[in-house]
């Protein structure tokens, strides 16, 4: 990753080219399409509140536009004049999953990736009384036995990483929905279930208590976090998976203002207080241009294609 030097260069580079002196002009306003107070929203309330730092005389606003599971609000923002004044949160379920499901009035290949600016990582965690407690003894039983693993929702993020990883491990889970991450995390700590999907910052209280067993992490590397809990990857199964978000805008965005965004949100995240209420929040910081926030989703959306079709969900909501 660049340095914040580097970064900081780099964004009051863009933003002194005379070209762009007219932009921003006015007020730009990113559609969370979620409601108020959540950890989505949290989270871009922090970068509107960094941007506005990097953009000398422009104030960034958040505009919630909640429904559809985040359809609602990413079609405002595809949808919106692309005039670099209303973008959007790219979040993964939105984009990468969303549209397998139908009723979308959007694809992926409508979207503008501009950049990424954060991860939620997932760990798979054994719940109380489950019979295994670490990732050997885990994969040893569901080679046998279908492991109940508990998510937030029926084609949500957690059920579709869960159901990713078996059909790369070859192992058999039963995927059992809850209404909400607070019911599945009930739900293992009670020992109705054998395992679920959990952020680090979940299973970090929870194992502490002895309530949960981190298993293993869906990174490429381990986590400060757990640095004693392997990631799946170094175990010999191909998979990783998180969560993320970025900024997005609407197809036709002006080249240089794309420009002068994306430098300002790489200045932003580098941004101290930002990192450090990120981090007080459980995100994981990390800039992705919008090359590599593109290619992050296209890959991610193929897996939920092939894992959705596999379920049967494939179009459902058309």
């Amino acid at each position: 990753m660049r340095t914040s030097v580097a970064l900081a260069a780099a964004a009051a580079s863009v933003l002194a080219v005379p070209a762009l002196a007219d932009y921003p002009e006015r007020p730009i306003q990113i559609i969370v399409p979620y409601s108020a107070g959540g950890g989505t929203d949290l989270s871009v309330r922090l970068l509107a509140d960094s941007l506005t730092r990097q953009l000398e005389g422009a104030r960034v606003v958040v505009r919630n536009q909640p429904g559809g599971g985040g359809s609602v609000g990413t079609s405002a923002a595809i949808h919106a004049r692309p005039d670099g004044y209303t973008l959007g949160t790219g979040a993964q379920g939105p984009l990468a999953l969303l549209p397998h499901l139908g009723g979308t009035d959007y694809q992926l290949e409508d979207v503008n990736f501009i950049a990424l600016f954060g991860r939620n990582l997932q760990v798979l965690v054994a719940c109380a009384n489950a019979p295994f407690q670490d990732f050997d003894a885990f994969m040893a039983h569901a080679k046998d036995n279908a492991v109940q693993v508990g998510n937030s929702g029926a084609g949500g993020a957690n059920h579709i990483s869960a159901e990713a990883f078996a059909k790369a491990a070859d192992v058999k889970i039963e995927s059992v929905p809850y209404p909400g991450s607070a019911d599945a995390r009930t739900a293992c700590i009670g020992g109705h279930i054998d395992a679920m999907v959990a952020s680090p910052a979940e299973a970090l209280s929870a194992s502490g208590a002895g309530q949960m067993t981190p298993l293993f992490v869906m990174e490429d590397e381990r986590i400060d976090v757990f640095p004693d809990t392997p990631t799946a990857a170094e175990k010999g199964i191909d998979f990783t998976w998180s969560s993320w978000k970025g900024i997005i805008a609407p197809e036709g965005l002006p080249e240089e203002v794309k420009a002068t965004l994306q430098e300002a949100i790489a200045a932003a995240v580098e941004d101290q207080e930002f990192r450090t209420a990120m981090e007080e929040l459980g995100e994981f910081v990390v800039f992705e241009d919008a090359e590599a926030y593109e290619a992050r989703a296209v890959a991610d959306s193929e897996v939920a294609r092939q894992t959705i079709e596999d379920l049967g969900l494939l179009g459902m909501n058309n």
